[in-house]
């Protein structure tokens, strides 16, 4: 059986991190079964989460994780998309993972008062005397990874403006659909879903969020997907969260 390691459950989430709920979801796409386990990122080989291990072989990275996924047990995640739509499928992923998650990432790391509340919490197990300055130094070190990413070199408030760009785009690409690309889910929409539902997550307040929260498709969608894959999550529907 595959073995699947995360985080686990926080933030008002099934999982905190947008990418292993992106390894998460494939894997319940797949149909395939698997066991869940936590883990930090100094565990896996190559120190970041999700990884999964399936019989002899460990493999890092969701992206590397899905092609693991399609090759060994033959699982077409596009299926039903011509060539055009896959490519489209794959560049609002990339424009995801490199551009909306770092949106995500500003909100919850580089907020004080988020940091505070969430992330800090990280460091609760560590030695009391090291607690404060782990948590200072790991705070810095996303920081300083926020301004490479682009998006922390700009104003207060221009990083946001920049970010709902891609979350314009989003919702005008799902439109009225049920997924992102037409009629049943694909790779995407795992990936799509994960940063979404961080980004949404009633735990923590931000303008990030205030701002995805206009777009009401969007918000729909993240609700609808955590239904359908997080059946027995107690995800309380963002049109009701008021």
């Amino acid at each position: 059986m595959i073995t699947l390691y995360g985080f686990g459950a926080g933030f008002g989430l099934p999982e905190i991190s947008p990418f292993v709920t992106k390894t998460e979801v494939q894997l319940k796409m797949a149909g395939l079964s698997y066991r869940k386990q936590r883990a930090m990122p100094p565990a896996s080989p190559k120190g970041q989460l999700p990884y999964i291990e399936d019989a002899a072989q460990s493999i890092a990275d969701s992206t590397f994780i899905r092609a693991h996924i399609e090759r060994k047990y033959g699982f077409d995640f596009d299926a039903g998309l011509d060539l055009r739509t896959r490519a489209q499928a794959w560049a609002f992923e990339r424009m995801i993972e490199h551009h909306v998650y770092w949106a995500l990432i500003g909100a919850r790391w580089v907020d004080f008062e988020n940091f505070a509340k969430g992330s800090a919490h990280f460091f609760d197990g560590t030695p009391e005397h090291l607690r404060d300055r782990l948590r200072e130094d790991a705070q810095f070190r996303v920081a300083e990874n926020y301004l490479l990413s682009g998006l922390g070199r700009h104003a207060p408030d221009d990083d946001i403006d920049l970010a709902v760009r891609s979350l314009l785009a989003l919702s005008v690409q799902l439109a009225d659909q049920p997924y992102l690309m037409g009629e049943r889910p694909c790779g995407t929409d795992a990936t799509a879903f994960g940063a979404l539902a961080g980004i949404l997550t009633p735990f923590f307040d931000s303008k990030l969020r205030e701002r995805a929260e206009e777009f009401q498709n969007l918000t729909a969608y993240v609700d609808r997907m955590m239904l359908q894959y997080y059946p027995d999550f107690a995800w309380k529907p963002l049109r009701q969260a008021a």
